[in-house]
């Protein structure tokens, strides 16, 4: 946790994530620069955390980690995961009712918060009082629970939630989302919250990949990308005006199709990884294809890569020893990449950078509900059988489908959301 100081800045905000899976770590990470000493802090994980409170959040942790491992058991682990994700499903949206009901995780965490998980977190943010940003629900419960004295924000990093993201009395509570779309926003008037307390910002994306608010590092990217997924120029046929009128016309492809397939936080779905590599062998050698494998941070999934490939030196693998490095990474590499291969997860919200998403099948029901939005939006697609994967991907390429998806996703997205977040919560 970084050394706190005395003197407030005018545009610094604590941000809190929780290292548990990459979404609320990757959420926080273009905020970084709003923290003292650009630092992110990890509730479950602060320097001179209680152990009492360090065992909680472990516990929580080596338990999801161990059920999305175990869901690759045949029949036993399914049903263990089911079980698990029935415990944390998101409610459909109709009929329009009230939701604001607790449910029983939620009182679970607010006695475990009654009884001083968090306070000691909440102390030491008060010595320095600053605007709270968290991008996980549980430090804005606790810091409304310790009264802290400074505004609390929490950023959302899914296309629609759980009840658990809500306080336990919505209607009192004084917690500010920064939310990534609008059915999110609704979702959480279902569930009581105040539309007072709800700002439709988009999820928040590195700066790195969008430039300033002319968006010029992302323009030119995406005219790159565009040439590339449109390689009969089907897309373009149709509807070349609107993109002229929005970037000024293609250049002419300058690398080979670049995939990306990126692993989740918990390693799952790597053997899709090193599937697409062999499947796609015989584009790699000929240089009409370059691939990207994300293993993240997780050596593991690295290791895995380099023995199960038969050419690990044809495809390049992300890998970091620190979250900052991986994400550093991963945002440069994203930079040249034409297509996005991954579950539904926050990631699904990378298509505002003009990015096709090629579906992967989620896990659990959240990403489903990623994967609805997604679909829905008309950002991604749903992949076809990895074993046929040079013959349909190329023939959705030829057909121009990848080049809908991105520019669609580049038109409707919302890329600005980090510098809306900065102004709303710094001014």
């Amino acid at each position: 946790m970084p050394k706190l100081e005395n003197k407030k800045t005018k545009k610094e905000a604590w941000v809190v994530a929780v290292d548990m899976g990459y979404g609320h770590q990757r959420s926080a990470y273009p905020l970084r620069h709003l923290s003292p000493q650009g630092r992110v802090i990890n509730a479950n994980s602060y320097e001179g955390i209680p152990q009492k409170d360090r065992r909680i959040w472990e516990a929580s942790k080596r338990f999801y980690d161990f059920i999305s491992t175990f869901r690759r058991v045949p029949v036993i682990g399914k049903l263990a995961f089911a079980i698990f994700d029935r415990s944390q499903r998101i409610l459909s949206f109709y009929p329009s009712r009230d939701l604001s009901k607790p449910t029983f995780q939620l009182k679970q965490n607010y006695n475990f918060i009654k009884k001083g998980w968090g306070k000691d977190l909440i102390e030491k943010l008060k010595e320095k009082p600053l605007p709270l940003i968290t991008t996980f629900f549980t430090p804005a419960f606790m810091a409304e629970f310790y009264d802290y004295p400074e505004e609390i924000y929490c950023v959302i990093p899914d296309a629609d939630i759980s009840r658990s993201w809500a306080a336990l009395n919505p209607k009192k509570s004084r917690i500010k989302y920064f939310v990534p779309n609008s059915r999110t926003a609704e979702r959480l008037q279902l569930y009581g919250v105040s539309p007072d307390n709800i700002f439709l910002t988009g999820f928040p994306l590195p700066k790195e990949n969008i430039g300033g608010e002319d968006m010029a590092v992302l323009k030119g990217d995406f005219k790159q990308r565009l040439a590339n997924l449109d390689p009969q120029k089907r897309y373009y046929g149709t509807y070349g005006e609107m993109v002229k009128r929005e970037l000024g016309g293609l250049p002419s492809p300058s690398r080979p199709l670049t995939i990306m397939f990126a692993v989740g936080g918990a390693g799952a779905q790597k053997e899709l990884g090193v599937e697409i590599v062999k499947n796609l062998a015989e584009k790699l050698k000929s240089g009409e294809v370059k691939i990207i494998l994300v293993a993240g941070i997780r050596k593991e999934v690295r290791d895995y890569f380099l023995e199960n490939l038969d050419n690990p030196e044809k495809v390049e693998i992300i890998f970091a020893k620190d979250i900052n490095s991986y994400f550093g990474k991963f945002n440069e590499a994203l930079r040249k990449t034409d297509i996005l291969w991954t579950k539904p997860s926050e990631l699904s919200f990378y298509s505002a950078l003009g990015l096709p998403i090629l579906v992967a099948p989620p896990i659990g029901s959240q990403e489903r509900f990623n994967q609805r939005w997604l679909l829905r939006s008309g950002f991604g697609l749903s992949q076809g059988k990895p074993d046929h994967t040079k013959e349909w991907l190329f023939d959705w390429l030829d057909k121009g489908y990848f080049a809908e998806s991105a520019m669609e996703a580049y038109m409707e997205g919302r890329q600005l959301g980090t510098f809306i977040i900065e102004k709303l919560c710094c001014g």
